[in-house]
């Protein structure tokens, strides 16, 4: 589903904070359908200990403080956009497994939501496609905060090894598989990032579908500031608006909560993906199917 879009940087006042409008929306076809196929992109990002450097230091809280929050919102092409009143977000704890997502895209930072994922290798975040891959290109300084509060960086930042994502996302922003997974590269300790979030969040791909899932993430655009983790909490449900694959869920978590999980039964099975202009208060996530798995088979094999 859906045509290319690109990031503008311009950070609205309310809503999901980026404005990332199609031209146009294709329909998805069947709710259950996964257009299965092994096609994973992926990029290397900081493979030296002088890069890995170089980022953790470009970090800096002010960057991270005035980063830009990530959202995307696109025109429902069929339903009635009506709105909801429900899911409202609440205040968790921090969490080493659920973070921020800082990167640049162009000549501006951004930041997003990720979550520390059990693998066999011990270093994959997983996020939204949108958060690694911009309009066709690979974002750059990309790092994760687990358990970000206040400014507080409790496990330190943690930089990329290799940025992973669907080729759908990536040649054609389909939002039906806007998922990536980040191989994380080791602290300065040697600790991978398993070592501080317990082994990470269990994943999971095919769930059942209409499901009770909660969504965590660090909404930055008004009224929210970024600073702290949220969640919402509700029964997902099918998308009538744009014809997606993609499941929705009652949540008023603004820009900067992209990327963020969405856990089902114990299991990460989806991100913040977009929501629907003129849609209140509804977010959007992708069906973890077998596309999907495939990227993060690749991911965790690294």
């Amino acid at each position: 589903m859906r045509a290319r879009t690109t990031m503008t940087g311009l950070a609205l006042a309310a809503g999901l904070a980026l404005s990332m409008v199609p031209a146009g929306l294709a329909s998805a076809g069947a709710p259950n359908a996964d257009r299965t196929t092994t096609s994973v992109v992926s990029h290397k990002a900081a493979t030296t200990k002088a890069e890995q450097q170089r980022v953790e230091d470009y970090w800096t809280p002010a960057r991270m403080r005035n980063a830009i929050p990530v959202g995307v919102k696109v025109n429902p092409n069929k339903g009635k956009p009506g709105g909801s009143t429900g899911g409202t977000a609440v205040a968790e704890t921090p969490q080493p497994r659920f973070g921020k997502v800082f990167f640049t895209s162009g000549n501006s930072n951004y930041v997003c939501s990720g979550t520390a994922t059990a693998s066999s290798n011990g270093d994959v975040v997983t996020t939204a496609g949108h958060c690694v891959s911009d309009g066709g290109t690979i974002v750059s300084n990309f790092a994760f905060v687990p358990a970000y509060d206040n400014g507080n960086r409790p496990y330190g930042t943690w930089t990329a090894q290799e940025l992973l994502t669907t080729s759908q996302w990536q040649n054609g922003e389909d939002y039906d598989y806007d998922a990536a997974f980040v191989v994380m590269n080791e602290n300065s300790l040697g600790q991978s990032l398993s070592d501080i979030t317990a082994g990470g969040q269990p994943i999971a791909f095919n769930a059942p579908r209409g499901q009770t899932m909660k969504a965590y993430g660090y909404p930055a655009a008004r009224p929210f500031n970024g600073q702290n983790l949220y969640s919402c909490t509700g029964v997902v449900v099918p998308d009538t608006y744009g014809g997606s694959t993609d499941q929705g869920l009652a949540c008023n978590m603004t820009g900067g909560s992209s990327g963020g999980g969405w856990i089902q039964n114990g299991s990460l099975s989806s991100v913040t993906s977009f929501g629907y202009t003129g849609v209140k208060n509804i977010l959007w996530g992708p069906y973890f199917g077998t596309t999907i798995q495939n990227v993060f088979n690749t991911a965790q094999g690294r």
